[in-house]
């Protein structure tokens, strides 16, 4: 796979915005079949820094319900990436 298809979208809330802030730690939806490795190397190409260390975990589908119809949201990959200290990735374009 390449970088671009491996990262799929960068998690934007509040709990990652102090990741951020306080751990220099980013959290990236990814594809599902990636590990650690292939994750580490494509944020490292795609946004030019250094990664120190790769968490993963598959976010499991949960029930959901509209009136009387229930369903289940799909099942996808996240990532928290921990990048090397002074190295940071500017999602809001700011600098």
């Amino acid at each position: 796979m390449i970088p671009q298809q491996i990262i799929l979208r960068p998690i934007l809330t509040e709990k990652s915005a102090e990741l951020e802030a306080d751990n220099n730690q980013y959290t990236f939806e990814v594809h599902r079949a990636a590990n650690k490795i292939e994750i580490g190397k494509a944020i490292e190409i795609v946004f030019g820094v250094r990664v120190d260390k790769v968490r993963t975990m598959v976010v499991r589908g949960e029930l959901r319900r509209v009136g009387r119809f229930t369903g289940k949201t799909r099942q996808w990959k996240k990532a928290i990436v921990t990048l090397h200290p002074g190295d940071s990735i500017d999602f809001y374009g700011e600098d």
